[in-house]
């Protein structure tokens, strides 16, 4: 499995995301503006948390790979990653599918000239009764992509794998990425309170360690429309499962550099990944 040959600087972002479009993407350029690095990754609902309805109406065509999209929510990302010179990686934006009730739930990468690179439609779905009262059907309002639908792509001899919040808890889904190459793990969130307090840093810790991946996971923070209210805790974790970097509480940033070297040494010294027998 071959390793990038240099450093490369990345960026978590941290958001509070409302309903007002328009604000989400001031917010997204103001942060893309402040990282400075080569890559920035927005959390799940990037564009916006609010009402279901308003997600529907958002929804726009899935853009053909290699072109720049003009769409209200895409081509305002496209422009702001163009303008910047960075990759943006927007993570949880709603896509139009067969059934206009249940637009798919995206993650979406746009290299420096602001063109798509990468759609993932998330694969699994958070439907949950949780102990505290909060009813979450995401069912209801998205439709999922097909098991099939394992995406990467490359940024400067990485390798990055997409997911969604809720696949964080589906290993299986990470193996397959690592199997395809992955240095990298995005995941973009948008986490509860009392599932992240007691699994945010454990699940995305595990990720790395068994998967021997630096893992990128852009969370949402404090309260939403409708009465939600998310965990934040933006982090980097490195392949050996360390946190370098995680955001404080409010809008803002983590930033650190992903080493190749650190990579190396970490599958040289527990060659785990080689080590597999059974092949799922």
């Amino acid at each position: 499995m071959s390793l990038p040959s240099a450093p490369l600087s990345v960026a978590v972002a941290q958001m509070n995301a409302q309903d007002d479009l328009r604000e989400n993407l001031a917010t997204i350029d103001s942060l893309a503006a402040r990282a400075n690095t080569r890559v920035v990754c927005l959390p799940e609902g990037c564009a916006g948390l609010g009402h279901p309805d308003k997600k529907r109406a958002a929804a726009e065509p899935t853009p053909a790979l290699g072109t720049t999209p003009d769409g209200p929510v895409l081509g305002a990302v496209s422009s702001i990653a163009r303008a910047r010179k960075l990759w943006l990686f927007a993570g949880g934006v709603a896509l139009s599918g067969p059934d206009p009730q249940r637009p798919f739930n995206a993650h979406l990468a746009f290299d420096d000239a602001g063109v798509v690179r990468a759609v993932y439609r998330k694969i699994h779905l958070f439907d949950v009764d949780l102990a505290d009262g909060t009813r979450l059907r995401e069912s209801d309002s998205s439709d999922c992509g097909t098991p099939e639908e394992v995406v990467t792509v490359d940024v400067d001899g990485y390798r990055f794998g997409l997911t969604i919040c809720y696949d964080v808890r589906f290993p299986e889904l990470y193996r397959a990425l690592v199997d395809r190459g992955a240095h990298a793990l995005l995941v973009p969130a948008a986490f509860t309170v009392p599932t992240g307090k007691d699994h945010w840093h454990v699940l995305l810790r595990a990720r790395a360690i068994e998967s021997q991946c630096y893992v990128l996971a852009a969370a949402q923070w404090g309260r939403h429309p409708e009465g939600r209210q998310t965990y934040g805790k933006s982090l980097i974790a490195d392949p050996w499962g360390d946190v370098i970097a995680q955001a404080s509480d409010g809008v803002g940033l983590a930033l650190a550099t992903l080493d190749p070297k650190r990579l190396a040494d970490v599958r040289a010294q527990l060659p785990s990944l080689r080590h597999r027998r059974l092949g799922v």
